[in-house]
This record gives C-alpha cells, structure tokens and sequence, in this order.
C-alpha cells in the first residue's frame, strides 16, 4: 500500500480542478497527441493518445486514463469528437487540460482497427483492452491506469478490471448495465435476438445514430452532436458487429461485482433507459472495496459524454480519479 499512496502522491500535484478547466475552455490550450498500434495476433488495434506536452524522459507521472468505447461507435467520434461552434465535447481534451495522459482505442472491427470475421464481443474486447495496455506500459512506464467505459465499454472495463485487478487504478463505469433487469432498452433489443445470434454485423446508419440520443429523453442532447457524431463514423461503413448486443441481450451478466476489487464509480444519466437504478444498486451493494460511489447525474440520459449537462460528468469522474488515497 506504500507504494500505490506514494504513487498517488506523486500525480496529485499535475492535477487541475474543473472548474479551472472549465474557465479555459474559450481558449483551449494546444494538446500534445500521438498515434499508436496494439498488436493482438493477427489484428491491429488502433490507439490514440492527448496529453498537455509531449512526454519527456524524467518527467513526473501523470495519472494514465483509458477511455473504452461502447457498440455503435470507435473511440475518436465517442470521445474526442469534434463539434464546432457546440462548445466542447472531447473528454480527451477536458482530461488532457486536467493533468492525465489520456488514451483510447479501436476495438476490433471498429473504426481503424483490424475488421474481422468476429463478432467482437465483451471476452475479444478484455483481449483488445489487454493488448492495448502493453502499448501503454511500454509508452508510460505505467503499469496500472484509471478505467472508464460507457455502455457496452463498461463491461469491457467491468470485465478487464475482473481478470487483469493489477492493472487498474480506479473504475468508473457509465450507462452500466449488471442483470439487465427491467431495462426498457435492452427488452426492446432483445426482440432482434435471433438475428445477433445468426449474424455478425448490423446496421448503424445515421437514423440509428440520431436515436441513442432520443430514445431515452428526447432535449438531453443537441440534435447537431448526433449529425457530427454520424459524420464520422460513416466514413467507416454503415454496419457494426453485433457481440456486444448479443451479450447484452442473452449473457448478463457478464461482470461479476464481487470480483471487481479496483474502487468503482457508477455514473448513470437520470433518464438512462439501459442502467435502471435497481440494477444498478445490486451491482453496487456487492462491490467489495469500501471506495465506491454511485452518482445520478440530473438532466442526462444514456451517453453522460455526449449530454448537454455533460461537465457534470466530468467533475464527478475526475472528482473521484483525484480522491485522496486513505491508507
């Protein structure tokens, strides 16, 4: 425990208070970032790295955050999503802005990542997550990171922090879905079940793009983050694997919160129509770290990223990120 206080000493200083970043956002300072290739056998995975400065030998540690992509979109449109004149929506740069060395990447079959036979589901997304973070060890000298996933990203988060516990700092999982119990989302999805269970691919066009913003709460999002949203991700095809709705709809759970020892934060949109609050305080209660927190976030449905309210999702991520350590 020594070293894990010392370490999180050593990070506390780079780190910025959001308001602070939040008062900067009309002159946003120029981000360092790279790209990068995780290799897992034959399919490249696609990285993406936002940091304040280039890296420099002898610097000090700043605290290493992954962001992990949900279904129907890759990593670069989820969280570093350009919308002019809409204000700010990256949490790539938000982050960057606060002190952490920000990564994301492509899981198989999404956006510039290898496209396979595969059905990508939640296990090909823990290998995915397990190669990339050999990509970041190797370019950090880190070995453990803070984890954040929305959606179908939060089972792989979920399941990565299951079988790698070593590796992650601290958890927050967003628009997380346990059992799926009375979840209005997931029995309306579940009727197309026969159809992820015969095919590996389905459609997302720009219409199914529109409706994750709608289908919950219409006037949570601007309309015009969907259009810039779709805008991007067609550049990649209209269809999508199917895996990660498959487990969704037939193999719930598929994290096991009595084996995710890493600190959690669960964050859900009031509105969200795939994280029921029932579902969610079960997973909660049987958390075993002490370190845990469960946040509403008012005026927000599914993607707490993509939300008009969505700074309050950052301050309640990176809140908890830079919680002092207690032992």
């Amino acid at each position: 425990m020594k070293d894990a206080v010392s370490r999180r000493a050593v990070v506390a200083g780079a780190l910025l208070a959001p308001a602070t970043v939040l008062a900067q956002s009309t002159n946003p300072k120029k981000i360092w970032s790279n790209e990068y290739w995780a290799q897992k056998g034959g399919v490249k995975l696609y990285m993406f790295r936002k940091r304040l400065t280039a890296p420099k030998t002898g610097e000090k540690l700043r605290p290493v955050l992954l962001l992990i992509h949900g279904s129907s979109n890759s990593s670069r449109s989820s969280f570093d999503l350009a919308t002019p004149g809409k204000g700010e929506y990256s949490v790539m740069n938000v982050f960057a802005e606060l002190g952490y060395d920000v990564w994301t990447m492509d899981h198989e079959n999404y956006g510039w990542s290898s496209q396979t036979q595969s059905n990508s589901d939640i296990a090909s997304g823990v290998k995915d997550i397990q190669a990339g973070m050999e990509v970041i060890a190797r370019e950090t000298g880190q070995r453990k990171v803070h984890l954040f996933g929305e959606s179908s990203g939060g089972l792989r988060a979920g399941a990565y922090a299951m079988a790698e516990p070593s590796r992650v700092d601290r958890l927050v999982l967003g628009a997380f879905t346990y059992k799926g119990d009375n979840s209005p989302t997931l029995t309306e999805r579940a009727k197309n079940l026969d159809y992820y269970r015969t095919h590996n691919r389905r459609l997302r066009d720009r219409d199914m793009i529109r409706s994750i913003f709608t289908r919950d709460k219409p006037g949570t999002t601007d309309p015009a983050i969907a259009e810039f949203l779709a805008d991007e991700e067609l550049k990649f095809g209209d269809q999508v694997p199917t895996g990660t709705y498959l487990d969704m709809t037939a193999n719930l759970p598929v994290v096991d919160p009595k084996r995710v020892t890493a600190p959690v934060l669960l964050v859900r949109g009031e509105y969200d129509g795939i994280a029921t609050m029932s579902d969610l305080t079960d997973f909660f209660s049987q958390l075993p770290s002490g370190d845990r927190q469960l946040v509403v976030l008012p005026g927000l449905a599914h993607s707490v990223v993509m939300g008009l309210h969505r700074q309050t999702f950052w301050h309640a991520m990176h809140s908890f990120l830079s919680m002092p350590a207690t032992s």
